[in-house]
């Protein structure tokens, strides 16, 4: 079975371009990885990374808030150019953010505001494998912090990388490792 990794983050357009080149690049490397790309078929840097995935010749599957093709589009205005498969499941952005979780072994995030942190710590509450691209900024450069404050024990791996060929490797091993102890 393919590994899984959700790639969460800042849904808003990103002039910067280097942090658009960084999304793609991990992109690239889960498709390159043979991986499958799961995001919450978003616009902004997950969009950026499903992108960086195509173009790698990766699968890309989207988790989406809306019921349908016509909301997720008219509604939520979000992309459909470029994912192999999208997920409608008619919850909205807050539950929808637990099956999208929830479907990746492990995950990472860029930059990101309050809805990426909703994701976060979800997926911290669940012991998942997390990747925290550095020097993003955003709600993601706060991970540390937020979870020294809690002093919360979950079981989560959490890879703070620079380089995003690194962090996708290192993910991609943490997960291998942790499927066979199981």
């Amino acid at each position: 079975m393919k590994i899984k990794i959700g790639v969460m983050g800042s849904s808003e357009k990103i002039n910067d371009m280097t942090l658009v080149r960084r999304a793609r690049e991990v992109g690239k490397h889960i498709a390159r990885h043979n991986c499958i790309l799961v995001n919450g078929a978003t616009t902004g840097l997950p969009d950026q990374a499903a992108q960086g995935a195509k173009e790698a010749g990766g699968f890309v599957l989207g988790i989406s808030p809306a019921e349908n093709m016509k909301e997720h589009k008219k509604r939520y205005k979000l992309p459909s150019k470029g994912y192999d498969a999208i997920i409608f499941t008619g919850f909205g952005f807050n539950q929808r953010n637990i099956l999208n979780i929830r479907t990746s072994d492990a995950l990472v995030f860029l930059r990101g505001s309050l809805g990426t942190l909703n994701e976060f710590t979800i997926a911290f509450e669940d012991g998942k494998v997390i990747g925290v691209l550095e020097n993003m900024g955003g709600i993601s450069s706060f991970f540390d912090e937020l979870i020294q404050l809690t002093k919360k024990k979950t079981g989560a791996k959490i890879i703070y990388e620079a380089d995003p060929k690194i962090l996708i490797s290192r993910l991609v091993k943490e997960v291998k490792a942790r499927d066979s102890r199981r």
